[in-house]
């Protein structure tokens, strides 16, 4: 069981489910934190990879899996019916949305399960999925209770929500404050003093659903804004008005004003997702969230929007979307890092697929194209960036603006260059090839 004790002087066993983005992050703070920790996942592949001493994280040395292993700091397995070996069980499982935006909460349901069927008197489960305000206590809860074990007194309930910021070089798991609510007092505190050793800050809020509400807040917050500067994108491209300078000069002011930046659609599984989850909840209750909705409705149109930039790009050259051979500059949903989860470049790829383009791409970080839950691209690989290649394409689009493409090298082998990162805003030759979309 775990104690306080056993969590200050970090004599506990962690275990975390999810060994994706979150998770394995997660267990590096607490093993570099001395703590001893267990690594479940479903997917076999992952943890024979791991085994094996391999990352698949960018950011997480294959060196320092194999020495975390090699000195019995972390130990990855598929073996589910382990969960009752661990004082403290923390959940990073993925939270979708259905097919009618509505919250997937079925990896939540079937790991609570799993948990409960191994659930000990003393042990501390935290929920870090992000998810609605009330999955903690309406939907893991009584799961856990099946057995007759009671949360806040026979074992701890808590939630923290991951603010994980892949390619962020400033800010990781360990530095990022960690909100934690409980059940009850009991709960929070346990949790509390478990987060404390592993992180620079933790602050302990009144309840699970105060935490569950503050990470929704957060990805609404830049949900919202994207949406207003990807709409004045639109409106700005009509006026003939650079939306990119627009912002740089807003953003002298030094108060009253933070910048936020268009793309070609929102990326990652947190902003593109996490509002809906507000939305449907708000439903439960009567309300009708309109601004949100809105802003989703207006992120979602960007694919389109670029498409159409790409059309009308191609052409000014006398050439159809149909038969033009395209290169995807781009697949990772952010600059500097290997994660494809919802990035725009897929919808981007289906969307000129379907009107006949002969679609290729490049992505350092992303060297094979996954296969991703709401898209059935073939696979293709990443094409290295040489002179011949670009000179083939008849149209280079920039999805995402990682530092490791050289634009000038780009814009100077290229017909014909869609940017939609304002990557080449530095490039002085060959300007009049560059489109902004």
């Amino acid at each position: 069981m775990i104690t306080l004790q056993s969590a200050n002087d970090r004599t506990a066993l962690v275990g975390v489910i999810g060994l994706g983005y979150v998770g394995l992050p997660l267990i590096q703070a607490f093993v570099h934190a001395g703590f001893r920790t267990l690594g479940f996942d479903i997917d076999r592949g992952k943890v024979d990879k791991l085994r094996q001493g391999q990352s698949y994280i960018g950011h997480i040395s294959s060196d320092w899996i194999k020495t975390s292993i090699a000195e019995g700091k972390f130990e990855p397995t598929a073996d589910m019916t382990r969960l009752g070996e661990p004082d403290a069980i923390l959940i990073c499982v993925p939270t979708p949305l259905t097919a009618n935006r509505e919250p997937d909460l079925s990896y939540i349901v079937s790991t609570a399960r799993h948990i409960a069927k191994t659930l000990r008197p003393g042990q501390l489960i935290v929920l870090e999925s992000t998810t609605y305000p009330g999955t903690t206590r309406d939907v893991v809860q009584p799961i856990l209770q099946e057995q007759g074990l009671r949360a806040d007194h026979d074992f701890y309930l808590a939630y923290s929500s991951e603010r994980e910021d892949p390619g962020n070089a400033r800010f990781s798991a360990v530095s990022i404050p960690k909100v934690v609510g409980g059940i009850g007092t009991q709960s929070r505190g346990i949790a509390a003093a478990l987060y404390q050793q592993a992180v620079a800050q933790v602050v302990p809020v009144s309840s699970c659903e105060v935490a569950e509400a503050s990470k929704i807040l957060e990805n609404t917050y830049r949900s919202v804004n994207i949406e207003l500067v990807n709409e004045l994108k639109v409106l700005f491209d009509r006026m003939g008005i650079d939306v990119w300078e627009v912002i740089d000069t807003a953003k002298t002011k030094p108060f009253g004003f933070q910048a936020f930046y268009p793309g070609p659609g929102l990326g990652g599984h947190c902003i593109p997702i996490d509002p809906f989850y507000l939305t449907w909840v708000a439903r439960g209750y009567g309300l009708t969230t309109r601004f949100i909705e809105l802003a989703g409705e207006i992120n979602t149109s960007m694919p389109r929007f670029v498409v159409g930039k790409v059309a009308e790009a191609l052409n000014s050259r006398s050439k159809a979307v149909r038969g033009s051979k395209i290169a995807i500059l781009g697949i990772a949903y952010k600059k500097d890092v290997d994660d494809p989860r919802e990035s725009p470049a897929f919808e981007l790829m289906e969307l000129l697929h379907a009107q006949g383009a002969e679609l290729s791409y490049s992505d350092p970080h992303v060297p094979i194209l996954p296969r991703m839950r709401n898209y059935d691209l073939r696979e293709l690989s990443s094409r290295p960036l040489t002179a011949e290649y670009l000179a083939e394409q008849d149209c280079t689009l920039i999805v995402t603006d990682h530092s490791a493409f050289d634009y000038e090298f780009i814009v100077r082998h290229c017909s014909l260059v869609v940017d939609t990162r304002n990557a080449t805003a530095k490039v002085r030759a060959g300007r009049e090839k560059i489109w902004r979309a």
